[in-house]
């Protein structure tokens, strides 16, 4: 049922959901009454609709012509035709003493027990005229209560109640709830509900349940066939143009995925510039190609698999049905850019399956087969209500400012739809002929051409579909400016330096474009890419490790050929330089443990001196200054108890003679004062290190030390580095790490802590 329902037009839906209503089985007249139908063209759209139903066993006729449905479906609506469950359904729970009570308000005498009281209560609601009669008395705020709930049914605002109930809402539903027109449960806590037969009855005998059998008229103009068919080929052609323009691109560079997962506005808008289309396209070859098996995710990148190189050799009548075919079996609509917020979707982000999305498909192309022979309407937004009306349940993006508006759009980009019409290749996918769609696409779609007018003004045109070899072939030495039914390139330095980077050569350039051309390069591009290969390569640039040169031109031939060096990787540029892709470090030693006495160089060309330093203790941070006291001494308390005997007064004297004239001022750390201006710069920006982290890094900085150091990157990282050659360049602190072997800029306020360096 849950596959059925999906698919069914408006008519059968409206008659199952009327069913599912009643609560209990009905015959077809008793069905058409409660659908209004009197005109025989209704009731012949009634039979329609219950034989759609009969043929998906949802509903049947019984021996004596009772409609009889599938249990489940009662359940697919909460509120059907917007009418609450039946009045004995909604008083299952209800107490024998209740039931009395509202029989008493009604005026009605109570039966003996539970059973009996509810079957009166039961059968003095299903009297319609008795149940306005009712409400006729009922107070005027409880009459406006009752009708307008018997009007909006369950979806339209509702009175609710939990304990008490508000003075003026409260009032006006008490009075229905004692007589069983409204329905609560009995500790109050829900909505008050109204029983079918109450809401039935106020609606009054004029009201009838929905139906549509017919679909609504949109307006249509007369088309032919050839304009539909000329005008699909066009669409089809510019579309398989800009398929390979796009995947080409793809092929260049595959699409990055988001950590997120699927591939990103950045990236679509990369892809759309280099193609030459806009998002929409991009978004639709995209995800047809990748249902096509075209493209795959591969960890971050998505790119193209084994199976483009061989649909890419197909001429392209063979090419576009294997999209056309994935698009129309797709659970999502590819076109798809925005959420409920209006935020961006990436494309390929593996949504759930979503069926009323292929649903939406299906109908449009139903609607668009049920308009009248030559016709085709005039506005392609009218189909919107034609595929509302087919197909219900539909899914509608909230990026559609009218109803379906970006299916019609896909479809009319992939000239499923043309002229407001069914094309050839629409009705092939809808019937489901593969071997009718690849004929039409065949005959729609020109042959690919190799050939390509190369202009004087260094642009090349491709009329119609280029093969793939030309498509490549002009990719690599030209920029593309167009795509569709006619494509266009252009030469230029950059392009044609592009394609000696990647390993042509003039003469192969200049070849493979006199094949393709249909007459002679013109002199301009001949010229273009004799004077860019002229100047390719003059200055080249070579990858090393270190480098290793000598005046002695044999010396160093010799180092070149040793065999046990050959691990060195060592490379000759000239007589007297050799190049090594082994660090300078393991360079030397390697050369050493041979019997060489080479010497490093600094990076000005001095010899560096590898004087061996002794390793030592590192001394210990000097101990915080005191604040100082209130009697405004000016040394440490605890000073004079360190002199001891007369012979120390003068060191002490001296002391005092040296000591400044006033104390420092506090500082940000309780009151104890900075040492150093060093101190003082690196506590200002370096706000997470404690007052003994500050003066140890201040320290290193001073004095040149070995410090180290917790560290948190602002990628994320947290590491633990031993630095040395400290340089305070606020905010920023320049050093030398061991850990990476290079000079490294680390953020002060980024520093967690600062420890001793450990021993090695």
């Amino acid at each position: 049922m849950a596959l059925a329902l999906p698919r069914l037009a408006r008519p059968a839906l409206q008659v199952a959901e009327a069913l599912a209503a009643s609560g209990t089985a009905m015959t077809r007249d008793a069905l058409a009454s409660l659908l209004g139908l009197t005109d025989e063209g209704d009731v012949v759209g009634l039979d329609a609709a219950l034989e759609v139903l009969a043929d998906h066993a949802l509903v049947w006729p019984d021996s004596d012509g009772t409609l009889r449905m599938v249990s489940p479906l009662r359940q697919a609506w909460d509120a059907p035709l917007g009418l609450d469950p039946p009045l004995e359904q909604l008083l299952a729970g209800v107490t024998s003493e209740e039931l009395r009570g509202m029989l008493a308000s009604l005026g009605v005498k109570p039966p003996g027990n539970k059973q009996q009281r509810l079957a009166a209560l039961v059968d003095h609601h299903s009297d319609a005229k008795r149940v306005v009669a009712v409400v006729a008395q009922a107070p005027a705020d409880t009459r406006k209560l009752l009708e307008r709930m018997a009007k909006s049914g369950s979806q339209g605002p509702r009175f609710q109640e939990f304990g008490s109930p508000e003075p003026a809402s409260g009032r006006a539903a008490r009075w229905a709830l004692e007589r069983g027109l409204l329905v609560q449960d009995r500790y109050r806590y829900g909505p008050t509900r109204m029983p079918a037969q109450v809401a039935m009855a106020l609606r009054g005998p004029g009201w009838h349940a929905p139906f549509e059998p017919v679909p609504p008229v949109p307006r249509t103009q007369p088309v032919t066939a050839e304009e539909v068919e000329r005008e699909a080929a066009a669409a089809l052609t510019a579309f398989a143009a800009l398929t390979a323009s796009v995947l080409s691109v793809c092929a260049a560079k595959p699409p990055a995925r988001l950590k997120s997962g699927g591939v990103g506005a950045r990236e679509l808008s990369r892809l759309g510039k280099a193609a030459r289309c806009d998002e929409t396209v991009v978004r639709l070859v995209l995800e047809t190609a990748y249902a096509a098996g075209l493209l795959a995710r591969d960890g971050d990148l998505v790119p193209l698999t084994e199976a483009y190189n061989a649909w890419s050799e197909l001429e392209p009548g063979e090419r576009v049905p294997l999209l056309l075919q994935a698009w129309w079996a797709m659970t999502l609509t590819p076109a798809g850019a925005r959420d409920e917020e209006g935020k961006s979707l990436p494309a390929l982000a593996g949504t759930p399956p979503c069926d009323g999305c292929r649903q939406a498909r299906h109908g449009l192309l139903t609607a668009a087969a049920d308009l009248p022979a030559g016709q085709g309407v005039r506005r392609t937004a009218d189909l919107g209500s034609l595929v509302a009306w087919h197909r219900p349940l539909a899914d509608q993006l909230p990026q559609d400012e009218t109803p379906f508006a970006t299916v019609i759009r896909e479809a009319e980009v992939l000239g499923v739809l043309a002229r407001g019409a069914l094309s050839g290749v629409g009705a092939a996918l809808l019937a489901g002929d593969a071997a009718a769609l690849s004929s039409t696409a065949c005959r729609l779609l020109p042959a690919a051409t190799g050939t390509v007018l190369i202009g004087a003004d260094l642009t090349a045109v491709a009329a119609g579909l280029p093969t793939a070899g030309l498509t490549e072939l002009l990719d690599s030495v030209a920029d593309r400016e167009t795509g569709g039914t006619a494509s266009m390139w252009r030469f230029s330095a950059e392009s044609i330096r592009r394609a000696l980077d990647a390993g042509r050569t003039a003469d192969g350039i200049a070849e493979g474009l006199a094949t393709a051309a249909a007459g002679p390069l013109p002199q301009p591009l001949s010229y273009l890419i004799a004077d860019t290969a002229r100047r390719h390569g003059r200055v080249r640039v070579a990858q090393a490790a270190c480098v290793i040169h000598s005046e002695d031109a044999a010396l160093l031939a010799e180092i070149a050929v040793h065999r046990k060096l050959a691990k060195l990787g060592l490379r000759r540029l000239a007589p007297t330089v050799l190049i090594s892709r082994t660090p300078l470090a393991k360079t030397l030693a390697a050369l050493r443990a041979e019997g060489y006495s080479p010497v490093a160089e600094a990076a000005d060309g001095a010899v560096r001196i590898e004087k061996e330093e002794r390793r030592r203790a590192a001394p210990p941070v000097p101990a915080p200054r005191r604040a100082p006291s209130s009697t405004g001494s000016r040394f440490p308390s605890g000073a004079v108890q360190q002199v001891s005997g007369p012979g120390t007064l003068r060191d002490l004297a001296a002391r005092l003679r040296a000591a400044p004239p006033s104390s420092p001022e506090p500082g940000p750390h309780s009151g104890v004062a900075f040492e150093t201006d060093t101190e003082e710069i690196i506590a200002g920006y370096a706000d997470r290190l404690s007052l003994t982290d500050v003066r140890q890094l201040a320290h290193a900085v001073d004095t040149g030390q070995v410090i180290t150091i917790e560290y948190d990157a602002a990628s994320g990282g947290h590491s633990v580095r031993s630095v040395s050659e400290l340089a305070l360049d606020p905010p920023w602190l320049r050093a030398w790490c061991h850990l990476r072997d290079d000079e490294r800029v680390f953020t002060l306020s980024r520093i967690a802590s600062v420890m001793p360096a450990s021993p090695q």
